[in-house]
């Protein structure tokens, strides 16, 4: 179970790499597409702040489409690039977080079902417990009248 658990880990990281880089790619893609359709957009940087700032909803403002091409462009943009951002911010808290698949509550607290067995389990202690003492005491009587006798 640890094994797959480890795997299950692995592919959780690789997953975020992917996304990673399918988001670089997106960018990049992005700033190049608007820097080659949009003549508002000067240079390559420019083009990518403005890919990132479409696909991450920011819209900043500084740098807009100023053609219906780029237009159209920028829907594709951000279409693409809040998909993979989502797949990148998801993959991301996979990684970091525990990710063991245990479902079971932390040491120090415990669940109702829980509980309830550990109560079951101590009152089949305590019935046992005053069984034994209660045969005691009736083996203790006799001899100790006996004792007594003596």
């Amino acid at each position: 179970m640890k094994r797959l658990l480890q795997k299950l880990r692995q592919r959780f990281k690789r997953s975020f790499v992917y996304a990673f880089v399918l988001c670089v790619i997106i960018l990049l893609g992005g700033g190049w597409g608007f820097w080659a359709i949009d003549p508002a957009i000067d240079s390559l940087g420019d083009g990518v702040w403005l890919a990132f700032t479409t696909a991450a909803t920011v819209g900043y403002g500084d740098l807009v489409p100023s053609t219906f091409a780029s237009r159209l462009f920028a829907v594709a943009v951000f279409m693409l690039g809040l998909t993979a951002l989502s797949l990148a911010t998801s993959a991301l808290t996979v990684a970091l977080s525990k990710a063991d698949g245990e479902t079971t509550a932390p040491a120090n607290q415990t669940t109702p079902d829980v509980l309830l067995q550990e109560i079951q389990a101590l009152q089949m202690q305590v019935r046992q417990l005053q069984t034994d003492l209660h045969s005691l005491q009736q083996g203790l009587l006799p001899s100790q009248k006996a004792t007594a006798q003596d």
